[in-house]
């Protein structure tokens, strides 16, 4: 015979034995049973398992007295169980889950990578910066072959421009990492900034300055940008966000995660990009402003070089064109989006609004950057 009884802790199962009459019944806890799960509220199993594990187990046909028992002992379907026989409430947890994931994306990862950033030791930075460098130097980048007098024209305004950044902007209080500039060939016009306090300018940005009439104003305008890149350590904000991201899915998604994480890395690294770029031209248009430097020519350096992309993508288009065939052997499409409109490719990219970003730079102000 097989009793149910209450507990504080759930029903506890009563095996009383019928061939030895008077015999003291075997008692299992709740925890110590593997209590069936219904799966359906309107269709009830023609037999009912209940798991006593290294004891066996029990069969029991009766199943609606089976089910009205543990209901009197006060017995509660859990919140998976009651999903797996409601479908409004499986609904209702999958719509929580999802606003809870897309809260925790939008808001809890930037906000937990911002704090956790603060305690990354600097030098930890600058081994990670010098490291890099020494990859690149080796591979893509190749010493520059600019006079030593223009760079070190250059690098003056840059350490003057750097000194003349008001404590107001610093995003981290007692960070101030040493800032250096640094000259590179083999890439195109780019500047960028390494943790811990490193820029590299590539000579071909300032050929370009220079072939488009722009003063040096243009040139330092870039750096600023990259010492707002610096300032908010961005590089290191972006690989704690990538781990506070790759946390929660775990968290939130189990097994699948390993699945989703490069997906959602991806995606997140291209938004939380986006972010930082505009992050770091505001930090530029604050920092322009107090040295009382144009921004303008900085917008105008950036226009530049996105119509010189278009204008590349347009002549390889072209001879597409002429050929009559891509490069996978297929027709060329003659068809191109305007620029902005480039579809999922424009979505996909960390700078999907340069032209934007350049004439706000040029007016000097960007709408969602804080007065000063």
């Amino acid at each position: 015979m097989v009793g149910l009884q209450p507990t504080p802790k759930g029903p506890s199962l009563v095996l009383h034995p019928m061939a030895a009459p008077g015999a003291a019944p075997r008692v299992f806890t709740h925890d110590q049973v593997a209590w069936p799960q219904a799966w359906s509220a309107h269709r009830s199993p023609r037999r009912v398992v209940v798991d006593l594990r290294d004891h066996g187990s029990l069969e029991i046909d009766a199943t609606a007295q089976w089910h009205a028992a543990l209901a009197a002992a006060g017995a509660r379907p859990g919140l998976a169980q009651r999903m797996q026989i409601h479908w409004p409430v499986l609904l209702a947890v999958a719509v929580a889950a999802a606003v809870a994931v897309a809260l925790f994306y939008r808001f809890g990862t930037p906000w937990a990578a911002t704090q956790l950033t603060r305690y990354v030791p600097l030098s930890w930075e600058t081994s990670l910066a010098e490291n890099a460098l020494q990859q690149m130097d080796e591979g893509t980048l190749k010493p520059s072959k600019l006079p030593a007098e223009r760079q070190a024209q250059l690098r003056a305004r840059f350490d003057q421009l750097a000194q003349q950044t008001p404590p107001a902007l610093q995003r981290y209080r007692g960070y101030a990492p040493r800032l250096t500039l640094a000259f590179r060939s083999g890439m195109d016009a780019n500047a960028f900034a390494l943790p811990g306090g490193t820029v590299v300018m590539t000579d071909a940005l300032v050929r370009v300055a220079a072939e488009k009439g722009l003063d040096d104003n243009a040139l330092i305008g870039v750096l600023a940008h990259e010492i707002g890149h610096v300032a908010h350590r961005h590089t290191t904000r972006m690989l704690v966000e990538q781990g506070v991201l790759n946390v929660g899915l775990g968290l939130a998604l189990g097994d699948v995660s390993s699945v989703l994480s490069t997906g959602g890395s991806l995606l997140t690294g291209l938004a939380y990009r986006r972010n930082h770029e505009r992050e770091a031209d505001c930090f530029a248009i604050a920092l322009m402003g107090h040295a009382a430097l144009p921004t303008a020519p900085m917008g105008q350096l950036l226009l530049a070089i996105a119509h010189g992309e278009e204008d590349a993508q347009e002549k390889a288009e072209a001879q597409a064109q002429a050929k009559g065939e891509t490069k996978a052997g297929k027709p060329a499409d003659t068809k191109r989006a305007p620029p902005g409109e480039q579809g999922v490719w424009s979505w996909l990219s960390s700078h999907p609004d340069t032209v934007e970003r350049a004439t706000e730079l040029e007016r000097g102000h960007a709408p969602r950057c804080a007065a000063p």
